[in-house]
Order: C-alpha cells, then structure tokens, then sequence
C-alpha cells in the first residue's frame, strides 16, 4: 500500500447493494488498498483471507451474477495429487445484502484420496472513514472483540459487526477474528461452510428503500450489444437505490461506488431524468427527497441559500485537500441542481407523473425559481464562487480544480458562469411557465421572459472564435471574458432552447469530429487544447452520462445522424467493459487503442453511467 495516495478501482471486483459494498482482488482475497467491506460511510473490514493447509488458494477465475453476486473459484494444489490436472476446487460465492455480506465456501475434490486439510480465514476489523480510504491515510480505528456462543462480535464507540457460521470454529487473533474449519473430503465428494458478516453504524444517514424498483425493460428485439448493457445496466441501478431513514419510501439512486454512495443532488437528478422512460417514480421520489432537503436560510459555510438544492449528504464532515478542511455533512455547493431539480419536475409531469404530486412540489418549484433568478444578478448569468475558500472550486459537474481552462491552458478565475448552467436555468424557466400554466397557476409570463432575456445575452456574449470553429465557450470568468476552450460542456446545451437550430447543428458537428469524438465516447476536452490529456479526469476523458446528454440532445434538436454516431460509440466503451459502464474511461481514440482504456481510479458502477444505458435505448428506439 502507498499511504497518501488514492486507491485504483479498475482491476478489483465490487459486490454491492447499496449502502453496502465489498471490494477484492478477483481471487476474493482482500488485500489491496481499495479492498473492503464497507457500510455507509465506513470500511469494516479491510482485510479477508483464506489459507488452505497454510497456502494461500490460486485464483482461476471469477464471475460476478448481478451486483450482488460473484463466485470466485481457486485451485488448492497443497493437498491435490501429483498429476497434470488439478482435481482440488476452492469456490467462494459472495452475495451482499442491506448491511450483510454472506460467503458459501465448498472445496471440491475429484482427487482418488481423500482430502483432509484445514482452511483458516480471516477477516481483519478496521472502522475507517470512507474517506480516509480513499485518500490513502488514517489508521485503523481501536476496536474490541467478544465471542459471544458461536459468533464474534466485533465493537467501536458508534459502530459493530458480528461474524458467524454454520461450521467451524471461531476464534479471536491480534488482526481480528479467525475461523478454523477442519475437513476430511471423501474422493470425489465436497464439503461446504457458509459463515455471514453483520454491520450495525448508528452515523448512517442513507438506507436501503422499503420498496422495490419498478422498472421492467423489454430487451428483446434490440441492437445485441445495447441489450446487454441495458440488462447490466438495470441490475446495478437497482443495486444503487437508497432512501433517507425518515422516508424509506423514497427511493433515489445513490451516485456511485466506492465513494459515492450517498445523495448527490446533480447526479441523483440526472439519473433519474435518464431513467423516465423506464420509471417515472424514481424521478417523483428523488424530487420529494431533494425538496425536503432544500435550503431556507443563508450560510456560506455549506453554501445553503433559500431555494437552492443540495450536493451531497453525509454521514459527518468530507475532508479535502488533503485534510486542510472538510465540506459540511449537508453541504449546497453546485450551481446547477437547482435548475436541473427543475428540469426533473418538468420532464416527470410531462411522462404522467400524478398531478396531485406534482402539485405538492410547486411551493419548492417557485422557491427554486426565485434561487436561479437571484444566482443570475450582476451581468445575468448563473455563476458561483466559493464565499469561504473551504468548498469545492469549481461547482458544475467538471467539479475538479483544473477543469475550466484556457486554450493554451491557463486556468480561469472565479467567478465561474457555466455555460451549461445558462442552458439548464433556460430549459427550467420555460418547462416551468409550462407547468404553471397547466396548473392553473399565476407567473408563468414572467418565467418565460426571463428565460427569452438570458437567451439573448447568451447568444451576445458566449460564442467565441477559434481555429476549431465557432462555439460557445465552456464559460465566462470573473472579468466577462469567453474561456475558449472546446468542451463536452457545450452538447449539455443542445434541445435546452438557448441555441438556435443552425447552431445546434454546427454544435452538434463539433462534437462528432476528430478533436471531441474518441469513437468511445465524447471527449471532455477537445485534443486541440493545450491542457488536453486522455487520463485527465475532465480534460480529455470521456463520460458515459455526459455522452448521453450529448447524444440525447442532438435527438432532441433533430440532429439524428449525429445522435446515432454518439450512441455507437458508447456501444464501442460498453462491450469494451464487459457492459459494466464505468465512471469515465481514458479519451484515447480508436486509432490509437482497439479497446478503451479505464481510468484506473474511476468508479463502477456509477448511477448516471448506467442510466445511459436507457438514454441510448430511447435513441436508438424512440416508441420502445
């Protein structure tokens, strides 16, 4: 292990429902630094291994059955026979659940004699904060264990759990609990042990929803390689829903794992808006969660203002930079949720959510309305600024420190005006004087002014001229200057309404040629600029979700040739992982990788990676 640095994802095997997850090396050992069992915002265990006869097992292969299921198989050739093919089978099933996590071990033998052995595992305590994991530092929290009849129980001051099982012995080592499991295998015949974790943390903010997903996808019929994906797709979906302990009736999709696994209002919302042609009640219900969570007083400290909706919500504070400070648990820092929570309302109403519902929502609507309109003062653009200097610098979804960048690389300074920003607050203004209207509702005049004046100065102040073409620019800085970078920024405003269709078109090319167009995906950054690198996170990877809203808005705009480039590549990154579509993946093009390459620290699966899935499906077959 590195201390300080963060763990890569892109060779472990997860096992998830959330809020609970497990990571191993593909043998099921959990070794590597990653490597755990997590509940909420906390590792348990950081260690499991298995000793057959004092040898560690041979990993051959492994094989994950949904998102909550792998089996893992290994050779134990310490107490095979002498011959060329091996006979000894070690096959672990592990299967995760709300705060469980069960393994079935079965050694099978084929051998002519029979095995008698003594297979030891451990499993080793460790109660770190997920993000002391995932920033590579921290030890290991003081715990205490007691046996208590044939299980251990495993005690910190807010957190526990008790292993198990249904054969063997457990015992209580240095590194934590130890079972010892004597077999005597008949030729030809098996033995299995089955032994269960159990994990108890009264900090948990998130829980697993009462109820289950309702979506049910037709596959049959489609593109082979969008099917797959799609049926992979829904499994981790489902294994990504999480309500709020006060509201277990409320399902929304968590953002992703191993470190988002909690509300995230940008990502949640954009998940579920993929998702409404498969299921309106996750959009419904991902509204409600966020409008109970929707500021009403001022403080720069979390970035909480009247109206706004939040970013992200956790277990205690986030540390950052290093540790120098934390975001608040409950923490408002993001320019665009709040239009986007909008957008969401809008869409949902329109697929058949129940008026009744929506009704209930339109006190929050107008107090997002006014949030937008307020965030819009000064030249009349939605902007943001870390008031504190302990938030998060940049606050659209290319949230990374060096994501707003020049051409020849220099960073911008804040305040930031997003261009997407502009487009979403657009989309919201309109779509809402919509819904007022259908209501019954004064205001919407207003609404759709405003949105007709932003349109203007947009159109007047944006566009900039470079030697890639004409394109709004990714931004306007702190002095009113166009940042003139090509980037994915510009396809989120494609069917917003904030561009004219010639200029959709135009836009829409650009993002299908050479410098954008990985032939994976959309690249971040186009490569024509000088701070482009394939493996930066976002300037010059590629996206799954951003590729989707890309595509989804050429669709919207009419540009359906484009639409259909933009779905096939993603079919390309799809089938290249295994159609478990991951956070982002390296920008390298076709021409210079015949697969696409992971970004090794990226997440998976991620919500709004999956729920691309359904986007390239509405593409693809608009009446399906």
């Amino acid at each position: 292990m590195n201390p300080g640095r963060q763990p890569l994802l892109h060779d472990a095997v997860v096992v998830l429902h959330a809020p609970t997850q497990a990571w191993s090396r593909p043998g099921g050992e959990m070794t590597a630094a990653i490597d755990g069992l997590f509940h909420g915002d906390r590792r348990f265990a950081r260690g499991l291994r298995i000793e057959v006869d004092g040898e560690a097992p041979e990993a051959i292969g492994a094989a994950e059955h949904g998102p909550r299921t792998a089996v893992f198989d290994a050779l134990v050739r310490g107490v095979d026979d002498a011959s060329a093919d091996p006979h000894v089978d070690l096959t672990r099933e592990r299967e995760v659940g709300d705060g469980t996590m069960r393994e079935t071990i079965t050694l099978a033998s084929a051998a002519g004699h029979a095995v008698r052995a003594t297979l030891r595992l451990r499993v080793e305590p460790d109660f770190r904060p997920l993000q002391d994991v995932k920033a590579g530092i921290g030890a290991d929290a003081d715990w205490k264990a007691v046996a208590q009849g044939r299980a251990i129980a495993v005690t910190t001051e807010s957190a526990s759990f008790t292993v198990e099982s249904d054969a063997g012995e457990w015992t209580i080592g240095t590194e934590g609990p130890r079972l010892e499991w004597r077999l005597d295998v008949p030729p030809h015949h098996s033995a299995t042990l089955t032994w269960t974790i159990a994990m108890h943390d009264r900090d948990l903010v998130v829980r697993s929803p009462s109820a289950p997903a309702h979506w049910h996808v037709r596959t049959a019929g489609l593109e082979p390689r969008l099917a797959r994906w799609l049926d992979t797709a829904l499994g981790d979906l489902d294994a990504l829903r999480l309500a709020l302990p006060d509201h277990p009736e409320d399902a929304f999709l968590a953002a992703g794992a191993p470190w988002f696994l909690t509300l995230f209002g940008r990502d949640s919302i954009w998940a579920a808006r993929m998702l409404i042609p498969v299921d309106v009640s996750i959009a419904a219900s991902t509204l409600r969660v966020l409008a109970r969570l929707q500021g009403v007083r001022d403080d720069a400290e979390t970035e909480e203002e009247p109206g706004k909706i939040p970013h992200e919500l956790r277990a205690g504070a986030l540390p950052v930079q290093s540790g120098a400070w934390a975001l608040p648990p409950l923490y408002y820092g993001t320019v665009d949720a709040t239009a986007l929570w909008v957008c969401l309302l809008v869409d949902a109403w329109r697929a058949g959510m129940s008026i009744a519902d929506v009704a209930e929502l339109v006190p929050n609507l107008r107090a997002a309305l006014r949030w937008i309109a307020g965030a819009a003062t000064g030249d009349g653009f939605l902007s943001y600024f870390d008031r504190t200097g302990k938030g998060l610098s940049n606050q659209g979804w290319k949230d990374s420190g060096d994501s707003i960048q020049w051409r020849d690389g220099r960073l911008a300074d804040g305040p930031i005006a997003l261009c997407e920003a502009q487009g979403y607050a657009h989309e919201a203004a309109v779509g809402a004087a919509d819904l007022l209207d259908a209501l019954g509702e004064p205001g919407a005049d207003e609404w759709r002014d405003w949105a007709a004046r932003l349109r203007d100065r947009f159109n007047e102040r944006f566009w900039v001229a470079t030697p890639e073409g004409d394109y709004p620019a990714i931004a306007l800085d702190r002095d009113g200057r166009a940042v003139d970078t090509l980037t994915s920024n510009i396809g989120h405003l494609l069917g917003t309404g904030i561009l004219d269709p010639d200029a959709e078109a135009r836009v829409s090319a650009l993002l299908v040629g050479p410098s954008m167009a990985s032939g994976y995906g959309v690249r971040t950054m186009s490569t024509g600029a000088a701070g482009y690198w394939p493996l930066s996170y976002h300037g010059g990877s590629a996206w799954a979700h951003d590729t989707a809203i890309i595509a989804h808005g050429m669709a919207r705009s009419g540009n359906h040739r484009e639409a259909s480039t933009v779905v096939d590549n993603l079919l390309n990154a799809a089938e290249g992982f295994g159609f478990r579509m991951p956070e982002l993946h390296a920008g390298y093009g076709t021409d210079e990788r015949a697969r696409p390459v992971p970004y090794p620290a990226a997440c998976r699966p991620q919500a709004w990676s999956a729920a691309a899935a359904v986007t390239c499906r509405q593409i693809a077959e608009p009446a399906a």
